[in-house]
C-alpha cells in the first residue's frame, strides 16, 4: 500500500488561526481581563508607552522585582511595574498591528519589544506561582498571547515570501503530504523531460525484413539526460533565498515565542511555510508528483521521461535543497538543536518516503528487458544520494533508521526486478524462434539488439555486480537465479568464486545467443550462405566485446580466442563449399597428361582434346558467374572480414586460374569466337572476386 505523509507533524490551518484571533478578542470580557483605554483611546496609551526611556525604566524595575522573586518568598502584592509594562506591551504590539511600526525596520525597537516579551513571559511563570489577584495573571497572560500572536503573523509572512513582505495566506492542513499542484493559482510545473528508449526487442522481428544497410544503428545505446552543474549551483545560491537580516529577525521572533512557551506555535508554522517552499522548489525544477495509479496507466515512452525527471529532482533535493534546509534551520534555531533536528527529519522524511512511493510504483509495473537501465538508474540515486545523505548526523535517529530500512527494502524490490528483466531478456533470446532468414546473410537484427543491450549495460558494471550479488547471496550455492548453461563454472575445484555474478549473467546470455544464432543459420538452403551469416555474426560478437574494456573483461581473453577459432572454422566451411566447384573446373585431368598432347597430328584430326578445353573454360565461366552473381549480392558488414575473406578467395582462385589460362589460353587462338570460351583474364577475375559481399552494391563488368 500506498504510504503517505505530511511534511511535519503538526497541523495548522487558517481556521485554526481565526478562532485563536476570536479567542484572544473575547478574552477579555471572559476573564474580567485588562480594561485599560485611556480616554483619549488606545492610540493616546501607544504614544505616551512607546517612549524608550519610559519602557527602559519600567524594565529596570520590572528585573529588580524578577530578582527578588526568584530569591524571597512569594510577595501578596504585585508592584506597579508590573501592570506598567503589560500596558507598554500591549502598546507595542497595538502600533505594530496599526502598522506604525514595523517589526524588522529597526532593530533597536526590535530589540527593545522582544525584550519586554520576555520580561512578560517570565512574569507570566511567576504571578501562576503567587497567591495574589488573579486578574493580574489574566492580564499579563492575555497580552503575551496577544504578542505571540503577532509574532506568529509576522513570522508566516516572513516565511511566505522571503523576498518581500506580503499578506499571509495561512497554509491549510489539505497540503500536507503532496507535491502536486492544489489549485490553479499555483506555479505550473514544467513538463518532465523525455529521455530517449533502448527499445524493444519486439522490433527486431520487424527489423529482420530490412535491408540490412539500414540495421547498423539497431537498439543503439540511449543517451542519458543529465543535470548542468550550473543549474544546481544557481538553485544553491537562491534556495531558501532569505536574506541575513531575515534570517536573524527570524531567530529572534523563534527564540521568544520557544522561551514563552509557544514552541508548538512556531514550529507549525515554520514546518508548513518550509514545506510549501520544498514543494514550490521541486516544481520550478519540473517535479511534479504521480501517483500509483497513473504510473501504472503511463505508456513507457512516458513513464521513462518521468524516471528521467525523478532522478534528477532526487539529487537536486537531496544536494541542493536539503543543504539549504539545513543552513537555514541551523541558523534559525541555533541553540535549539533538538528542534532543528525534529523539523529537518519530519520535512525528510515525507519527501525522501514520497519519492520512495515513485519508485515502488515503477517497480510494480509490467517489467520488460528495455526498462533496466532506467530501474539501475533509479537503483544508483538511492545508493549514491539518498543513502549517503540520510546518514547525516543532521536527522534523528530513528528517523534515519526508518529511512534507511525504507530504501533498503526500496533497493530490493528494484534488484529483483533487475534479475526479473535479465530472465525476460534470456528467455526472448532463446525463444526467438522467427522462420524468417536475415536477407544475404547478414547481421542478425537479435544479433545487434542483445550486443548492443550487453554493452549498454557494462556502463553499469559495478551497480549490476552489486545488484546481482545481493539477488544472489542467500541463494549463490542453490544457483537459483542462475541458468543450467552456466551453472558448473559458478566455482572452482576449491569452492571459491570462479567468476563475478556480471560475468556469468553475460556469459549465460551470449550462449544463448550462439545457440539461437546456430538455429537461424539452418534457415539458410546454401550451405556456403550459412557460413556467411556465422561469420558475420559471429564477427560482430567479438568486435563488440574486444571494443568494451569492462565488457572483454567479463569474458576474458579465453573466450575471445575460442569464438575467433570457431570464426576460421566457418570460413574453411565456407570456401570449401563454394570454391572447390571452381577448381575442379580447372583440373587439368582428362586432358591427356599434358599440352603438347592438345596439338598433336592426332588430336588436330579428332578435335577431342580441344573441345575438352574449350568444355573446361566455359565450365569455369559459367561456375564464376554463377558464384558472383549469387554472393556479389551477400553482406559482410566488417570491412576486416570482407577483405580476408577476398584475400582469402583471391589466393585459392587466382594462382590456380592463372596457370590453367597460361598453359591452355594459345591453343584456342585458332579457334572461331575465342571469346565465348576465355570470357576473362586473371586480372578481370581478381577484380571480380573484390566485389563481393557488396550487397549487391557493385556493378559487374560488361
Amino acid at each position: 500500500m500506498e504510504k503517505s505523509f505530511s511534511f511535519s507533524s503538526y497541523h495548522f490551518s487558517a481556521a485554526s488561526q481565526k478562532q485563536r484571533d476570536k479567542d484572544l478578542e473575547s478574552s477579555s470580557s471572559i476573564r474580567g481581563g485588562p480594561q485599560w483605554k485611556s480616554a483619549g483611546g488606545e492610540e493616546e496609551l501607544a504614544a505616551f508607552f512607546h517612549d524608550h526611556d519610559t519602557i527602559l525604566q519600567v524594565s529596570e524595575e520590572v528585573d529588580g522585582f524578577l530578582e527578588t522573586s526568584a530569591t524571597t518568598p512569594p510577595l501578596l502584592h504585585v508592584p506597579d511595574c508590573v501592570h506598567r509594562l503589560t500596558k507598554i506591551l500591549d502598546s507595542m504590539v497595538y502600533r505594530y498591528n496599526t502598522g506604525k511600526s514595523k517589526l524588522g525596520k529597526d532593530a533597536e525597537d526590535d530589540d527593545l519589544f522582544l525584550a519586554v516579551v520576555d520580561r512578560i513571559s517570565k512574569i507570566s511563570a511567576i504571578l501562576s506561582t503567587f497567591p495574589c489577584d488573579p486578574s493580574v495573571l489574566d492580564k499579563t497572560t492575555f497580552s503575551l498571547e496577544k504578542a505571540m500572536s503577532f509574532l506568529e503573523k509576522h513570522l508566516c509572512t516572513i516565511l511566505q515570501d522571503p523576498k518581500s513582505s506580503t499578506t499571509t495566506t495561512t497554509p491549510t492542513s489539505s497540503n500536507h503530504g503532496s507535491f502536486r499542484s492544489g489549485s490553479g493559482s499555483e506555479s505550473k510545473p514544467k513538463p518532465p523531460k523525455k529521455s530517449s528508449s533502448f527499445g524493444s526487442l519486439t522490433q527486431v522481428h520487424d527489423a529482420a525484413l530490412c535491408s540490412p544497410f539500414d540495421l547498423v544503428n539497431l537498439s543503439d545505446p540511449p543517451i542519458i539526460p543529465t543535470l548542468s552543474s550550473h543549474q544546481d549551483q544557481d538553485q544553491d545560491t537562491s534556495f531558501p533565498a532569505f536574506s541575513p537580516e531575515k534570517v536573524s529577525l527570524m531567530n529572534k521572533i523563534a527564540s521568544a515565542m520557544i522561551a514563552a512557551g509557544y514552541q508548538t506555535e512556531c514550529c507549525v508554522a515554520f514546518a508548513s511555510f518550509r514545506r510549501i517552499a520544498f514543494k514550490t522548489a521541486l516544481q520550478e525544477f519540473g517535479y511534479v508528483s504521480v501517483g500509483m495509479e497513473e504510473i501504472h496507466k503511463m505508456q513507457w515512452e512516458m513513464l521513462e521521461g518521468e524516471i528521467a525527471t525523478w532522478n534528477n529532482a532526487v539529487r537536486h533535493c537531496i544536494t541542493v535543497l536539503f543543504n539549504g534546509e539545513k543552513k537555514l534551520y541551523a541558523s534559525v534555531f541555533p541553540n535549539q538543536q533538538s528542534i532543528s533536528q525534529n523539523l529537518l527529519s519530519d520535512l525528510a522524511r515525507a519527501v525522501i518516503i514520497h519519492f520512495l512511493n515513485f519508485a515502488q510504483g515503477v517497480v510494480l509495473t509490467l517489467l520488460t528487458v528495455e526498462k533496466l537501465f532506467k530501474f539501475l538508474d533509479m537503483y544508483e540515486t538511492l545508493r549514491d544520494v539518498v543513502e549517503i545523505a540520510i546518514a547525516d548526523g543532521s536527522y534523528l535517529e530513528r528517523c534515519r533508521k526508518e529511512l534507511a530500512h525504507e530504501i533498503a527494502t526500496t533497493k530490493l524490490r528494484i534488484a529483483e526486478a533487475t534479475m526479473a528483466m535479465f530472465r525476460d531478456l534470456e528467455n526472448s533470446v532463446k525463444g526467438d524462434n522467427d522462420r524468417v532468414p536475415v536477407p544475404n546473410g547478414a547481421i542478425h537484427p537479435l544479433t545487434r539488439y542483445v550486443m548492443n543491450y550487453l554493452e549498454y549495460a557494462c556502463e553499469y558494471k559495478d551497480t549490476l555486480e552489486q545488484v546481482l550479488r545481493q539477488c544472489l547471496h542467500d541463494d549463490y550455492h542453490s544457483c537459483r537465479y542462475y541458468s543450467p548453461i552456466r551453472k558448473i563454472e559458478l566455482e572452482e575445484d576449491d569452492g571459491t568464486p570462479k567468476n563475478s555474478a556480471l560475468a556469468i549473467q553475460l556469459m549465460t546470455i551470449m550462449d544463448l545467443l550462439s545457440l539461437n544464432l546456430e538455429y537461424k543459420a539452418m534457415l539458410y538452403k546454401d550451405f556456403a550462405l550459412r557460413s556467411v551469416f556465422l561469420m558475420n555474426n559471429g564477427r560482430y560478437i567479438v568486435q563488440k566485446v574486444k571494443g568494451c574494456k569492462d565488457l572483454h573483461q567479463c569474458m576474458g581473453d579465453n573466450w575471445c580466442r575460442k569464438r575467433q577459432s570457431g570464426l576460421k572454422l566457418h570460413h574453411k566451411d565456407y570456401r570449401t563449399e563454394t570454391w572447390s566447384k571452381v577448381l575442379n573446373c580447372l583440373s587439368t585431368d582428362g586432358l591427356q597428361g599434358n599440352t603438347s598432347s592438345v596439338l598433336s597430328p592426332r588430336a588436330n584430326k579428332d578435335k577431342k582434346p580441344k573441345q575438352e578445353v574449350k568444355d573446361k573454360f566455359k565450365r569455369f565461366n559459367s561456375t564464376f558467374e554463377d558464384i558472383y552473381k549469387t554472393q556479389s549480392s551477400w553482406v559482410v558488414s566488417d570491412e576486416q572480414l570482407k577483405s580476408e575473406l577476398r584475400a582469402s578467395i583471391a589466393a585459392l582462385v587466382i594462382p590456380a586460374y592463372r596457370s590453367f589460362y597460361g598453359r591452355f589460353k594459345h591453343h584456342l587462338n585458332s579457334s572461331r569466337h575465342v571469346d565465348k570460351y576465355i570470357k576473362y583474364h586473371p586480372e578481370d577475375i581478381e577484380a571480380l572476386i573484390e566485389e563481393l559481399f557488396d550487397g549487391g552494391t557493385s556493378k559487374r563488368k560488361s
